[in-house]
C-alpha cells in the first residue's frame, strides 16, 4: 500500500473521529475504526457478523460496549454543539 495514501487516510479517519465525537485521540480513532468496520460488515454481510458473534461471544460483548461508548460520546458531543 502506498505510504502517502495510508497517511492521508489516517488523517481522514482522525478528522471523522473528531467530528463524530468532539475529539480525536489515538485510542478513540482506533475505536471508531473498529465501530465503522464492524457496522459495515454487519450491514453488508450479516451472516459473517453472526458467525463471528457466535464464535467469539466475549469479543461480541466487548464490541457492543465499544459501540455503546461511541454512541454515547457522539450524543454528548451533539448536545454540547447544540448548546453553544
Amino acid at each position: 500500500m502506498d505510504k502517502e495514501l495510508a497517511e492521508k487516510f489516517e488523517g481522514l479517519v482522525e478528522k471523522y473521529t473528531e467530528l463524530l465525537l468532539g475529539e480525536a485521540s489515538d485510542e478513540l480513532t482506533e475505536k471508531v475504526k473498529m465501530w465503522a468496520l464492524y457496522t459495515h460488515i454487519a450491514k453488508s454481510m450479516p451472516p459473517l457478523a453472526k458467525h463471528w458473534n457466535t464464535t467469539y461471544p466475549d469479543a461480541k460483548n466487548e464490541l457492543k460496549m465499544l459501540i455503546n461508548e461511541i454512541k454515547a460520546l457522539n450524543e454528548k458531543h451533539r448536545e454540547s454543539a447544540n448548546n453553544e
